[in-house]
């Protein structure tokens, strides 16, 4: 489980040292800000020899090696770094910004590399490997140092022998005549002696299960980088071949209409993988926030059976639900239920065959609510029941098929029925006799219901004029367009300086603002707006940030809305909607 590889709570950890080699002096900030954030010792070189240097002076837990370098490349420093007695056990990551061939790859693995990154860098991605990373040479450093522990007990045990030999003479000597009582003492230091022998034994046991366990979970961060790779690879291929289709000869209405909803559909595919890696990384390290609220069960199941029945139906498989007999309630984060309930539904798909059913039901007890998801696919067995909810676990069964997907969905289900006072269980009476997952949620104790907020609607179809403040044209043309069709009118900016003379042109009532921005940031350029134009305009904060403390930045640099990328549709059509 990922909780394994975090260091024990309370124990304080020595920050370990991660080598960063690259001959741009900006790739190197960014990587320091990328992973400044698991607080270790960063190391910044320009050079292979510099790091060849840098190396023969201390030790390092990682090493994140540029390929295409001036002098010695990342190739050849990498094959001097292992070619070293010292460093031939320390994992390094290729960062190359240039497609690398299956022969160059297959060269670097040979030269010691644990894994290759890709420009432009992935900030969770990258720092979750170098975290594994980190945390693995710690282990491997703890075991080192028990490892001598027990040698220097060995010592100890070899000396106490040695002393009591001594005794024993001296014993034999001196108090001949008291042979009994020598008797006595010899088999009281007999029996300490057995008790060291078996407290050795047993650390030598932790030992081996430590390795083992360490072994282990190297296994499965290995299958899940690679079943990673193949994940996001599946969606890319058909976005790809729909691109070349639309650039290809014109089509008509109905073949457009289907190559776009290809397109939407493997995005959403892309934007769930990324939420659910986000997602992980957030309850690993207890950063997930829930906004609870009173939400009747059947109301979840409703929404979820709508989300899920397209694919459900694609793969020609028969959805059935029973919601509860009266309203139940429950208090608790309404999207987060639906993401619980979505995941069970998506695995049941995916994990049985066309024509099969599927089966999503709930029923209360009026104290607890539970909801099932059964299925008649492929089953689990007795002994993947044991660890279907670990992290990254795939059960043999399920590594058979294509869209196997990352092992981390069941592991977001249970840490987040937990986060809400409930249980998940999952059940099969084995391979190819379908499986049961079951949720128990507490039941909500207030029984009067919830006063909902009225909101007025806004008046859908206004025209209103929308400024786009983006240095990246592609997103920022594609936003406009996509206004365009909404029926507004739209300016885009795609240099910040330029937006304040911009918008006092154009006279928007809404702005979107890209926070990523070069030479002025989206927070103070949003300062310079509202010290300009007061409240007059809705600004929209566009980033891929979207913590409780990242909403909290931008609600206080001035914006009135906080949009994650990439932005439903929906939710846009919705903001621009105003009176």
């Amino acid at each position: 489980m990922a909780a394994s590889l975090t260091a024990s709570v309370g124990m304080p950890v020595d920050p370990a040292r991660i080598l960063l080699v690259d001959d741009q002096p900006a790739r190197l900030l960014t990587y320091e800000a990328i992973l400044a954030p698991l607080g270790e010792e960063l190391v910044a070189v320009q050079s292979g020899e510099e790091a060849l240097r840098r190396l023969m002076e201390t030790e390092f837990a990682v090493i994140l090696l540029d390929v295409s370098m001036p002098g010695l490349d990342g190739f050849e420093t990498a094959g001097l770094i292992h070619a070293h007695p010292r460093f031939e056990n320390t994992p390094i990551i290729f960062v190359t910004g240039v497609h690398v061939g299956e022969l160059d790859r297959l060269e670097g693995y040979r030269l010691g590399a644990i894994d290759y990154v890709q420009i432009p860098l992935v900030p969770d991605i990258l720092r979750s490997k170098v975290a594994v990373l980190v945390e693995l040479y710690r282990r491997r450093r703890e075991l080192r140092t028990l490892n001598q522990s027990l040698a220097g007990e060995n010592a100890n045990l070899v000396q106490a022998n040695l002393a009591l030999q001594t005794e024993r003479a001296r014993e034999y000597q001196a108090l001949s005549e008291t042979l009994a009582a020598a008797n006595a003492k010899l088999s009281e230091a007999n029996a300490a002696l057995e008790s060291e022998v078996a407290e050795r034994r047993h650390a030598e046991q932790v030992s081996l299960q430590l390795a083992t366990s360490l072994r282990k979970l190297d296994r499965r961060k290995d299958e899940f980088l690679a079943t990673l790779a193949h994940e996001l690879r599946n969606p890319l291929a058909p976005i790809r071949n729909a691109v070349a289709v639309l650039r290809g000869r014109p089509l008509d209405e109905a073949t457009s209409q289907h190559t776009l909803e290809v397109i939407d559909r493997q995005v959403r595919q892309l934007v769930r993988l990324v939420d659910d890696l986000l997602d992980v990384s957030r309850i690993t390290y207890d950063r997930i926030e829930l906004k609870r609220e009173r939400v009747e069960i059947g109301a979840i199941l409703s929404a979820t059976r709508d989300m899920a029945l397209p694919s459900i139906e694609q793969r020609n498989q028969t959805l059935a639900l029973e919601p509860p007999i009266a309203p139940v309630h429950v208090h608790g984060d309404p999207q987060r239920l639906i993401q619980v309930v979505g995941n069970l539904l998506n695995n049941a798909s995916k994990y049985t065959p066309p024509g099969g059913t599927i089966a999503l039901a709930a029923r209360s007890d009026g104290e607890r609510v539970r909801v099932s998801v059964t299925d008649d696919g492929i089953g689990i067995s007795a002994e993947d029941l044991r660890n279907v909810f670990d992290l990254f676990v795939q059960v043999d069964a399920a590594r058979e098929h294509a869209q196997g997907g990352l092992g981390i969905g069941l592991t977001l289900v249970k840490r987040l029925v937990e986060m809400h006072g409930g249980t998940v269980a999952a059940e099969s009476d084995g391979r190819g006799r379908g499986s049961r997952f079951t949720i128990e949620l507490p039941c909500a104790v207030d029984a009067s219901p919830a006063q909902q907020a009225s909101v007025a609607p806004g008046v859908s179809g206004a025209r209103i004029r929308v400024v786009i403040v983006d240095d990246n044209r592609d997103a920022a043309d594609m936003l406009a367009l996509t206004l365009q069709m909404l029926g507004h009118e739209t300016k885009v900016v795609y240099d910040p300086l330029l937006a304040l003379d911009a918008i006092a042109a154009f006279g928007p009532r809404v702005a979107f603002v890209d926070l990523g921005m070069p030479r002025l940031g989206g927070i103070e350029l949003a300062g310079m707006i509202r010290e300009r134009f007061g409240a007059s305009i809705r600004l929209v904060a566009l980033t891929g940030w979207g913590q409780p403390a990242d909403r909290e930045r931008t609600r206080e640099a001035g914006f009135d809305f906080h949009f994650v990328k990439p932005i439903d549709l929906a939710e846009v059509e919705k903001l621009c909607s105003v009176g």
